[in-house]
């Protein structure tokens, strides 16, 4: 696998904030809205990130000088503008995280399906070296796998259905797909080898779920896919309890955040003091996805897809989430500028003049990109591949960092 050139993320986004509300005004509903907005129009009134709030609503850990930190959402954690992503890290490759808590990095990410676990386990050893350093962080992983499961269940009953029946509903799900553009494009942008393929089994479930829906939904098997998952997670980073889990981690289509099964799951493992808050990611329908989150009031936050290409269709999304308390760290921000995966190389050169009109200054495209996130206040953070030490203290130092951005 060829790695990124050091600093990579994806690219920059607008200002003017008044004009893009009032384009987006009126687009409701989980569906994303496909007019994307100008490249001026992307942040809010402010550049500038709202004041801290009271020390009693927040919590602090490793808090350093030189790190820049806002509030996630209403859970309170005070998260370091960057933060750490899972894909780098392994055991062969995570002793350099150490200088990234040196400088007040504080939420490390991670997922079962990193690495087939050794994202987590080398997490484990990380923290394994002081006794305090689990109190420095705030730890996240995901349910990997959960909407595969669902969705492999609605697959096995479309497979014992008749040609003609098969037909009418891959029919309802394309039509279902289509009216919602979550193909636009800018709007989609694949990241990975594979991403788009995420789409047709999210529909064709969308689409069985009315007239078949109660074979599946509601299955014990979800609750305890999450429940074992998460004591899988456990175990591998030697930790009692997560601060944040994603579940569905990677969700195609609002409805796969429509499971009973997820927040009882989440409860019942929040009353026993092994998690603490609820998120969500997505590659596929940010917009979507946010929404969906927002109406399902159990959210916490959202990790999603945000970069100066698709960023004209998420923002009003955003928006409405920050305006309902719910977190959003931006996910896919310099990889519209710039990827290490081998089949998407060269990015187009297109992307990376615009994040340089845009964010002026000697930084390179992916820092660039980064800054453009960065000034939307509603942002809590970015999260970042950082490979080794040279990405640490690239990526890191942008953190505070304001800049003014241009028309373009």
């Amino acid at each position: 696998m060829t790695r990124p050139a050091p600093g990579e993320r994806n690219p920059s986004r607008p200002s003017d904030l008044s004009r893009r509300e009032a384009i987006q005004a009126g687009v409701g509903g989980l569906l994303a809205s496909t007019v994307p907005v100008t490249a001026n129009s992307l942040h809010a009134e402010s550049t500038t990130p709202p004041e801290n709030p009271p020390a009693a609503n927040v919590e602090w850990r490793n808090q350093q000088a030189g790190m820049a930190y806002r509030r996630l959402g209403r859970t309170g954690l005070m998260v370091s503008e960057v933060v750490s992503g899972g894909d780098p890290i392994n055991l062969d490759n995570y002793k350099h995280l150490d200088r990234a808590l040196e400088r007040g990095l504080n939420y490390l990410d991670m997922a079962p399906m990193y690495g087939d676990g050794a994202c987590e386990q080398a997490i484990g050893k990380l923290l394994a070296g002081s006794s305090n350093k689990r109190d420095k962080v705030f730890l996240t992983t995901k349910m990997s796998g959960f909407t595969g499961q669902r969705e492999g269940m609605y697959r096995d009953i479309f497979n014992g259905l008749p040609p003609t029946k098969q037909d009418a509903i891959m029919a309802r799900a394309q039509a279902l797909r289509n009216s919602r553009g979550v193909d636009a494009p800018g709007y989609y942008m694949t990241y990975y080898p594979g991403q788009q393929e995420g789409f047709e089994p999210a529909y064709l479930r969308v689409a069985m779920r009315e007239e078949y829906g109660a074979q599946v939904e509601g299955s014990p098997s979800f609750q305890g896919f999450i429940q074992k998952t998460l004591e899988g997670s456990l175990k591998r980073v030697g930790t009692d309890h997560f601060d944040i889990i994603m579940c569905p981690h990677g969700a195609n289509a609002p409805e796969d955040l429509d499971a009973p099964e997820i927040i009882e799951a989440f409860n019942d493992l929040k009353r026993q003091g092994k998690v603490r808050f609820l998120g969500v990611t997505s590659h596929n329908d940010p917009a979507g996805i946010l929404r969906a989150a927002v109406a399902a009031g159990h959210y916490d936050l959202v990790m999603c897809a945000y970069n100066v290409i698709n960023g004209g269709y998420v923002d009003e999304a955003i928006r409405q989430a920050a305006a309902s308390e719910v977190g959003i760290i931006a996910m896919k921000v310099a990889m519209a500028v710039a990827t290490h995966h081998t089949p998407l190389q060269p990015t187009p050169q297109w992307r990376i003049d615009k994040v340089n009109k845009i964010v002026p200054g000697d930084w390179k495209a992916p820092q660039k990109a980064y800054l453009w996130s960065l000034q939307n206040p509603r942002i809590t953070a970015v999260i970042s591949n950082l490979w080794n030490e040279t990405f640490i203290d690239e990526n890191l130092s942008l953190a505070g960092i304001k800049v003014e951005l241009q028309p373009a």
